[in-house]
């Protein structure tokens, strides 16, 4: 099961936490990350976390704003998003994936399990 909070309402270079409160499976070998989505456009890969190593797979268009964290012991994953771009707004949702990533970080597909979105809003 994931849980998702932080979103809001932010102007542009604002930032947001999000975070990702997990149970149910074992949390310390798994990829656990965000995705989010625009309306009208795909779901589209942001940030995953290999949780036995902190490994992390950043989206070009958000390197260098965003951060990935885990925390094995309270089984949460955030996401601290700073510099925030009006591109930014869209539903961020939670997932998890418990095996390989076939197809690659960013194949939405290879995660099992997600929570519910929530949404972040960037003005200019």
């Amino acid at each position: 099961q994931l849980q998702a909070s932080g979103g809001g309402s932010v102007n542009a270079g604002g930032s947001l936490r999000l975070s990702c409160q997990a149970s149910g499976f074992r949390f310390d070998y798994a990829f656990i990350g965000w995705f989010r989505q625009a309306p009208g456009k795909d779901r589209e890969g942001v940030s995953v976390i290999r949780t036995s190593d902190g490994y992390d797979y950043v989206a070009e268009s958000v390197k260098g704003r965003f951060t990935i964290s885990a925390d094995n012991a309270d089984h949460r994953v955030e996401l601290q998003m700073n510099s925030l771009k009006p591109e930014d707004t869209a539903i961020y949702y939670c997932a998890v994936a418990l095996n390989d990533l076939r197809g690659g970080w960013k194949n939405w597909r290879a995660y099992g399990y997600w929570g519910q979105g929530t949404q972040v809003t960037v003005s200019s």
